[in-house]
């Protein structure tokens, strides 16, 4: 990698906005949203309900078009699915009737390319389901359809990962047990990751820079960094500076969403520098 290519950003977005045609109008989801994911971050996008946090990523993968502005990749136009990009939804999105090895094998049948099996072997060592490749989707709990979708988004050693909520549906124990296990593994391959949550306990864990969303029509509000060294562990999470920086996002997204619906909004702390 030249200079050149560490200081370019590997995910740039310029001006996404994103109109939605409805039976009762238009609606505009998002709104001229610009931000930069450099090579090896880890970027988590926080913000109310409904302020077009899945809207952006989707646009990030190319699975939804624009209504104006561009997402860049390498400095190249994302017009459609890339093979650089991985996915992990909300859902694990596990073909019920293939078992567990199947479904990780699906892309490759799919793009008619050979998966690469001894990377495949140590992600599903790595997540803990050895043994589990003839299990199918209902002999699996949530948490373990989860680490299949994970495995399965990075079988083709994708550049960035995109993640939609992909843990919100687990309990509090598992689901810190997944971010965990998320760090280990980008801690090993330090890939891009862009994060969608509405936890800003798990942006914070997850990321180097947490982005905060306005109430739509969304639009990038504001950028905190996260200095906290990693791994990072219970003591680092426990920290005053950990709360501070919880209590200062969460005073912007509620004082947002109170001035939206015309109260006086809650002062909110200066962005960490």
């Amino acid at each position: 990698m030249s200079a050149q290519d560490s200081l370019d950003p590997k995910l740039r977005v310029r001006g996404a906005t994103k109109i939605y045609s409805t039976a009762s109008g238009d609606l505009l989801a998002i709104d001229r949203c610009s931000l930069d994911v450099h090579a090896g971050e880890i970027v988590a996008i926080v913000g109310p309900s409904g302020c077009g946090k899945t809207t952006l990523l989707w646009s990030m993968s190319g699975l939804h078009g624009l209504t104006a502005g561009d997402v860049l990749l390498d400095g190249r136009a994302i017009t459609g699915p890339n093979p650089e990009i991985g996915m992990v939804f909300q859902d694990a999105n596990l073909l019920p009737w293939r078992n567990l090895e199947a479904n990780i094998n699906f892309p490759f049948e799919i793009k008619g390319t050979k998966p690469d099996r001894l990377w495949i072997d140590e992600l599903v060592h790595k997540v803990g389901l050895e043994g589990f490749g003839g299990r199918f989707p209902r002999e699996l709990s949530g948490g373990m359809q989860q680490r299949a979708a994970l495995v399965r988004a990075l079988s083709f050693k994708p550049s960035v990962l995109l993640m939609d909520e992909p843990f919100g549906a687990l309990d509090a124990f598992t689901r810190e047990e997944m971010n965990r296990l998320v760090e280990e593994i980008w801690l090993e391959t330090r890939t891009t990751i862009v994060l969608i949550t509405h936890s800003i306990e798990e942006a914070i864990f997850m990321s180097d820079r947490v982005i905060v969303m306005s109430a739509r029509p969304g639009r990038v509000a504001n950028e905190y960094r996260v200095p906290f060294p990693r791994p990072r562990s219970l003591e680092i999470m426990a920290t005053k500076e950990v709360f501070d920086l919880m209590n200062a996002i969460k005073l912007e997204i509620v004082g947002d969403q109170k001035s939206r619906f015309g109260h006086a909004a809650s002062p909110v702390a200066q962005p960490a520098q």
